[in-house]
């Protein structure tokens, strides 16, 4: 989630659990600790460029490092909330808002290593964006409310209101993936892989990417009302494969573990970026739903196979694909 959503969700959980003198520092509290949490993108390397991939979301968002990261957030807000609450206090509400941060990130689509170190694979859920208007400001007025009453019954208000609205991706999830499925079947392919993740900002369209015979196929499910469906299609590009797209790259080289963590940090689902020579993306993302042009990717320099690739975003968006996007959100 957004850095500030990802605060805001524990300040409110914080203030829901707060006694009504500690309110307010209960707000503050925890808000500040789940950011810890993001403190990993600091984990990086200019030699390296998928350290950073690799670090983010990662042991600071596990289940088993949350008594940790709260007792680092006690330590360094108590300094300067000493004078007002004591440390057990602190520590209690900094546990309650550190304990939001792997779970909210859980819910969106990026992925988040809940169970390390007994699981390394991501958990993503893909039902809320990474970013969403609603659920944020919602969550906004529940904290502002409970601050200037000093009371935690809006903020309870609001943790049922975030529960509600995350169940309500859930369900909207499942309908996309439906229509998918559907879309699919109509077209005659056998599904291999599916995913299925909100696109910016709402729960109602959906972007759709499925693995059938060497192929992804790409398209934009808009979840309206229930039993109310479309699907826009959008198109298909071929699957990478390294054996049989780059012959001469071997497992002595650098360039070649590259492409496999990039591989593991994308599920699989990689593409050669359309009109960028040696550029591979995770076709996952994009900026439009329909679109085949990948968020990221990494570019490979084969003249030099054992220097490290490099990592590059995409996030241009021109008019013409910013009113497509709005007409498939509202149509």
């Amino acid at each position: 989630m957004d850095i500030i959503t990802q605060g805001l969700f524990g300040a409110t959980v914080a203030q829901a659990c707060a006694r009504p003198h500690d309110v307010r520092v209960a707000s503050v509290v925890g808000f500040c600790a789940p950011l810890l949490a993001d403190a990993d993108v600091l984990i990086r390397s200019a030699e390296d460029p998928l350290l950073f991939l690799e670090s983010h979301r990662h042991f600071t968002h596990a289940l088993l490092f949350i008594p940790v990261g709260a007792l680092l957030a006690s330590l360094l807000l108590w300094w300067f909330l000493r004078k007002q609450l004591g440390f057990k206090r602190v520590y209690l509400y900094a546990l309650l808002g550190y304990a939001t941060a792997g779970f909210l990130d859980a819910c969106t689509s990026y992925g988040t290593h809940l169970l390390w170190p007994f699981n390394d694979e991501r958990t993503a859920w893909s039902i809320i964006s990474i970013f969403d208007p609603i659920f944020s400001l919602a969550l906004i007025s529940a904290i502002v409310i409970g601050v200037r009453k000093c009371q935690p019954l809006s903020a309870r208000v609001g943790m049922v209101f975030a529960v509600v609205y995350l169940l309500l991706g859930a369900i909207q999830h499942s309908r996309a993936e439906s229509f998918a499925y559907q879309q699919a079947q109509e077209r005659g392919h056998v599904i291999e892989r599916l995913i299925v993740k909100p696109s910016i900002g709402n729960l109602l369209l959906w972007r759709s990417v499925y693995q059938s015979d060497g192929m992804y196929y790409v398209d934009a499910v808009r979840a309206g009302l229930p039993y109310n469906g479309k699907v826009f299609t959008g198109s298909r590009v071929q699957a990478f494969d390294i054996h049989r797209d780059l012959p001469q790259v071997t497992e002595t080289m650098v360039v070649y573990h590259d492409i496999q963590r990039f591989e593991f940090f994308s599920d699989g689902f990689l593409v050669w970026y359309p009109g960028r020579p040696n550029v591979l993306g995770d076709v996952r993302y994009a900026m439009l739903p329909t679109s085949i042009r990948p968020l990221w990717g990494i570019e490979l320099n084969l003249d030099t196979p054992d220097e490290h690739v490099r990592f590059d975003t995409y996030r241009t968006i021109s008019d013409k694909e910013r009113k497509a996007f709005f007409a498939m959100l509202f149509n």
